[in-house]
């Protein structure tokens, strides 16, 4: 069995009649951000065996690859096929074949949440605030909150001083509880535009009596605006009452039944979870720490407020459908009604019984199987590293992760690039491939070995071992591939010049335009 090519208009034809396509971007996500099809999914070769089974659960899934002619579309359809995948094809002429066909290509990640959350905007005319004027309401000590939506490791990084942490899909379940006054003003924001504007319309959509505002552009634009953000805040949502759920799950309900949202019993998802004939995705959209303690078998934990932010990386198959769960009716359905407007078929389990909520700990990533490979101890690679021809080290983990810490003298290098990789790394007898969990080592083993005439090992157990056996690890950076593997968002990090911030909201205002030129994406806003 070997792949095809199919044309960009055969892919155009398959999103405008809705049939269920993955159209991966297999390139590195810097490559990837700067310019692709609307609903291009990044899914990087260099790390396809760490994601390709949750993101593409059934393995007859019409699957096209692209890149931008380097050959790396080619190297992973190859790739998805030994994997079990039978219906896999390369876009003929990538990037540029979209392109030169008349296709709309976008820039930046996420961005079918991104141009969705602002047709919301253009079309509901989301309530907004300035940064200015936001400002001057803290300072009169004006009667408000302000939330902000975004991941929580995201709001420590910094945040609107005062603001407290309530995750998107939250706040129809949690505001009531902060703002209990409906004169309460509620502020809502959260880096750039997309999290605030889905955010206060959620409360606006919901019937939330308070006055409720975005703020305008969010922490980039209060850092324009000269305005300090604060740094480490800790402030998150509390507990809710009973009746504050009841009535947050009515309403949320409400609005789930304007958005065409659909509702299902756990018993009927059994020939679904079969992934026959249709792909299904179940995903728990409470908070990790929700699902940590207790959630139902095959559910994956993604929040609600960053499964719609970036839809994609865990719902990589465009037209598929997705069944959401939470415990209490308000979490799920808001997402739920977000989801069908980005032209989703989506359902929200009705709550079963809390016995059925049996599995405790973290989701486990499925995995194609592990190949044997030779494998080397931390303790004999710590042996050979000190002897007179030690080996070269190369480790395959992000280039975020490489330089927080790594151990010493091994050489950052990204797996789809391994031969432009070996033109600099020093010639050795012996190569070690390690990862932090060792996983890319084993799985890459073959690839690299067939590219060196020296002995090649995985590190068992990958950096993390490495770690837990207390030996040293270093920062000094050694670079055998350029750091391509993550694209640095404008709205992130407190660092970014003014005019790349600035730069990053034009894009946005111009997304709706982009939308309407490009015409795939089935979208409404209810």
């Amino acid at each position: 069995m070997s792949f095809r090519y199919i044309d960009p208009a055969g892919v155009r034809t398959a999103l405008l009649e809705r049939r269920e396509i993955a159209l991966l971007d297999v390139r590195e996500e810097e490559p990837h951000a700067q310019a692709h099809p609307l609903f291009a999914a990044h899914l990087s070769l260099s790390r396809l065996e760490l994601e390709v089974c949750a993101r593409l659960p059934r393995c007859d899934v019409p699957i096209v690859t692209l890149d931008d002619g380097e050959g790396l579309a080619e190297r992973a359809a190859t790739r998805l096929l030994e994997l079990g995948y039978t219906d896999v094809a390369v876009l003929t002429g990538g990037v540029r074949g979209w392109q030169a066909a008349g296709g709309e290509v976008f820039r930046d990640v996420n961005v079918p949440s991104k141009a969705f959350g602002e047709l919301v905007d253009a079309t509901r005319h989301t309530p907004s605030l300035s940064a200015e004027a936001v400002q001057s309401l803290l300072d009169a000590k004006a009667d408000m909150v302000v939330v902000d939506v975004r991941r929580f490791d995201e709001y420590q990084t910094m945040n609107i001083p005062g603001s407290i942490n309530v995750p998107g899909a939250e706040l129809v379940l949690r505001v009531p509880e902060l703002a209990p006054d409906p004169q309460t003003r509620v502020i809502v924001n959260c880096a750039g535009r997309t999290r605030s504007i889905i955010g206060a319309q959620s409360l606006v959509n919901a019937g939330l009596p308070n006055p409720v505002a975005a703020l305008r552009n969010g922490t980039i634009g209060w850092t324009l605006a000269g305005q300090p953000l604060e740094r480490g805040a800790n402030r998150r949502f509390c507990p809710v009452s009973e009746a504050t759920r009841v009535e947050a799950a009515a309403r949320a309900r409400r609005v789930a039944e304007r958005a065409g949202v659909n509702w299902i019993e756990l018993e009927s998802l059994a020939d679904w979870k079969k992934q026959e004939g249709r792909t299904t995705y179940f995903i728990d959209v409470r908070d990790p720490e929700e699902y940590l303690a207790g959630h139902l078998p095959g559910f994956r934990s993604v929040p609600g407020g960053q499964l719609v932010q970036e839809t994609e990386m865990s719902v990589s198959v465009r037209g598929a459908r997705i069944v959401l769960a939470d415990t209490d009716g308000v979490r799920a359905n808001m997402t739920a009604a977000w989801l069908a407007q980005m032209a989703w078929e989506v359902y929200v389990l009705i709550p079963p019984p809390a016995a059925e909520w049996n599995e405790t700990g973290a989701w486990e990533t499925p995995l194609p199987p592990i190949p044997d490979v030779p494998k080397i101890a931390p303790a004999t690679l710590a042996e050979w590293l000190q002897s007179t021809e030690p080996p070269v080290v190369i480790d395959l983990t992000t280039h975020a992760n490489y330089r927080r810490a790594h151990i010493p003298g091994a050489w950052y290098a990204l797996r789809a690039r391994y031969k432009t990789a070996l033109t600099r790394l020093p010639r050795a007898s012996r190569y070690v491939l390690t990862c932090l969990s060792g996983l890319l080592g084993y799985y890459s083993h073959a690839e690299f070995a067939a590219l060196v005439e020296g002995e090649v090992y995985a590190l068992d157990g990958g950096t993390n071992a490495w770690k837990a056996a207390g030996l040293p690890l270093e920062q000094t950076e050694r670079l055998a591939s350029e750091p391509l593997d993550r694209y640095r968002r404008p709205y992130e990090g407190t660092d970014n010049s003014a005019e790349a911030m600035q730069a990053y909201l034009d894009w946005e205002f111009g997304l709706v335009r982009q939308l309407e030129r490009d015409g795939t994406h089935h979208f409404r806003v209810s």
